[in-house]
């Protein structure tokens, strides 16, 4: 540790994120990736925006990107707000939102990055504990807050609730935002946004990283109340006002128009994933009821470190977190059908 860093260094924990390893013949089915490369509109637009123009800045306001999440979510470019990724999108609500004197209500398994932002800006907080079937139950959350976060589906659980609960807890909490992060929502989860007309405390968060299979590009949104968005955007104007480059933002918006690419990718996607579940199922496996690209699975007679490392040994990497009550869990993402024929092949000679 330096004797440079500042107090607030010394006392974080940062994000770990899966591993990005280079090897030859390599499984990556860690860091739910879509199998499935971009939309070939959105690399032609990223193509086309490259040359002479990049030599000046980016439009600030992000006015073109703004306009097609607005039309996309039949909304108004005032309720938009874009950044550098999902994760930075939730950094600057984490600042701007969330920090009050009441603490904030998360899941106590969720996206760990929840944490690191808190221990970040000085939030206090409180993790509400899981079910016994591991799901978020919204009557635990009325107690007193200052704010609350989900992420719908969850993750690593890849449970997700429904509109009438999500409709639930924000009538619950009028004076609190509620922030709902939808990263994994276009594998068969209902997006939040449809409420966005009735309550204004509602600020709903998307990524083109999965979906739109777009994770390089690192472009994420925000949808909410116009007070909420301008709160981010003072935010991010004290932060960054380029946050995202002429090249990022032609990308995302022949992503965000080419809905039926999308919707093509998440069907076969979904397909897997039910397929890949029954095999699981099949081979002795619990595994948890999914509407991500991903799932999140245990067996009774074997170690769940173990496993990982096993598949790791065959070149197929899968995610294995230390948590309490999840350290026998593995998360899966979804791969190509090929590729998850591969993990279960796997698995059938690991598990004799």
């Amino acid at each position: 540790m330096s004797k440079f860093w500042s107090e607030v260094v010394h006392g974080l924990t940062p994000y770990t994120p899966g591993e990005q390893v280079q090897m030859p013949g390599l499984i990556k089915l860690n860091t739910n990736e879509n199998p499935y490369g971009p939309s070939p509109k959105a690399l032609a637009a990223m193509q086309a925006a490259l040359g002479d123009g990049l030599r000046k800045y980016s439009d600030p306001s992000n006015a073109v990107l703004k306009d097609a999440v607005a039309h996309r979510f039949g909304l108004r470019r005032e309720q938009v707000f874009v950044g550098n990724s999902s994760d930075e999108v939730l950094a600057h609500t984490f600042h701007a939102l969330l920090k009050h004197d009441l603490p904030l209500l998360s899941p106590d398994i969720s996206y760990s990055f929840y944490p690191t932002y808190c221990s970040l800006y000085g939030i206090e907080s409180v993790q509400v504990p899981l079910n016994a079937r591991f799901e978020i139950d919204v009557e635990d959350y009325r107690q007193p807050c200052g704010a609350i976060i989900l992420a719908n589906p969850n993750a690593p659980t890849g449970i997700a609730l429904t509109l009438a609960q999500i409709e639930t807890l924000l009538a619950d909490h009028p004076d609190q935002p509620v922030v709902i992060d939808e990263a994994y929502v276009d594998f068969g989860a209902q997006s939040a946004a449809s409420l966005l007309g009735r309550y204004d405390n509602l600020l709903v968060i998307q990524t083109l990283s999965k979906s739109r299979s777009l994770a390089g590009l690192r472009v994420g949104f925000a949808l909410g109340h116009p007070d909420l968005i301008a709160g981010l955007e003072r935010v991010k104007n004290s932060f960054n006002c380029y946050p995202l480059g002429q090249v990022q933002q032609a990308g995302a918006v022949a992503a965000l128009d080419d809905a039926a690419y999308m919707e093509q990718t998440a069907r076969a996607i979904i397909a897997s994933r039910t397929w890949l579940t029954t095999q699981m199922e099949e081979l002795g496996f619990e595994v948890l009821p999914s509407q991500a690209n991903f799932i999140f699975a245990r067996h009774p007679q074997h170690d769940g470190a173990g496993l990982a490392a096993a598949l790791r040994e065959r070149a197929i990497l899968v995610r294995h977190f230390k948590a309490a009550r999840i350290d026998q869990f593995l998360r899966i993402s979804i791969g190509t059908d090929e590729e998850c024929a591969s993990l279960v092949a796997a698995l059938k000679h690991i598990l004799i």
